[in-house]
């Protein structure tokens, strides 16, 4: 039986000024009996989720992300420890993109820690996220690869609310994404941007489009980055909109960064990669998450 979902221990209690503000998610999945299993959650609003959705082929589940309070306000603190245990395999996704409002003082902060058993599997793909005029984000994930495990991890903003003729009125945007192994650091990306101080838009920069992404793959043990590598670029290219490649990590893996003109072109992309990576690392078939 799954501890109670609708509390947390004291450990993870906000003090009252900060009920709603500090948000903290504990998930625990086991492989048992050919498939993936959640076996803890905790939480504490305004962070939430669904129940795990199961995937075929492959025992693998599929679990929702949520912040029912509809976006992540200047101030808030929402912390995320997901660990997977030996053999488990979790998608890991949002229903939507993440709306950042306008902050008066501090930062929100986001924080995700994925920690993977061996040969465990976690493929995380949330939507983008959205800065409002104002808005100051700062957000983490953090994955802690065991022996044989493998990661996919998405990441992607737009530079404003476009669909507004807004672009580059938020305050500061920071994202960073590191993969470890065994304490030692494996990756590690990191993305920082203040229109204050600079607004990239030129040659090297956004190039004057809307959608930024990144997608980490890194797999403990794989040899097949030759074959991965090449299909990634191949899959980019069908695309004449989309501006991107494919590089090698040192320590086996490669990162794929993209600019998109528009959401759907954005949206399309991740997925075609990501069916690609899925194929080739994974040795499963595309995952329509059917969220449109």
């Amino acid at each position: 039986m799954l501890p109670s979902s609708t509390g947390f221990a004291p450990a993870f209690s906000s003090t009252l000024d900060r009920v709603g503000r500090d948000g903290a998610l504990a998930l625990a999945f086991e492989h048992r009996g050919g498939a993936t299993v959640l076996t803890e959650r905790r939480f504490t609003l305004p962070l939430q989720v669904l129940e795990p959705i199961p995937l075929e082929p492959g025992g693998s589940v599929c679990l929702m992300l949520l912040n029912p309070t509809g976006g992540v306000l200047g101030g808030d603190r929402l912390e995320t420890e997901i660990t997977l245990g030996p053999g488990a395999h979790v998608c890991l996704t949002t229903p939507s993109a993440t709306r950042v409002y306008r902050a008066l003082g501090a930062p929100a902060v986001q924080q995700t820690t994925i920690r993977l058993g061996a040969g465990a599997v976690v493929e995380y793909v949330p939507d983008h996220v959205i800065p409002h005029p104002g808005a100051a984000f700062h957000q983490s994930v953090t994955v802690e690869m065991g022996p044989g495990s493998r990661a996919i991890v998405s990441d992607a903003l737009a530079v404003g609310r476009l669909a507004r003729g807004e672009r580059w009125v938020f305050r500061e945007l920071v994202s960073r994404i590191t993969v470890t192994s065994g304490g030692r650091p494996l990756f590690l990306d990191r993305i920082s941007l203040d229109p204050s101080r600079r607004v990239p838009e030129g040659l090297g920069g956004m190039e004057r489009v809307g959608y930024l992404a990144s997608i980490a793959l890194l797999a403990d043990g794989f040899a097949g980055w030759e074959d991965v590598i090449p299909a990634l670029e191949a899959r980019l290219a069908e695309w004449p909109s989309i501006r991107g490649g494919v590089s090698p990590t040192a320590r086996g893996g490669c990162l794929v960064r993209f600019l998109a003109p528009s959401a759907q072109d954005l949206t399309e992309a991740t997925q075609g990669l990501w069916t690609v990576a899925r194929q080739l690392l994974l040795g499963l078939p595309a995952l329509d998450l059917r969220k449109r």
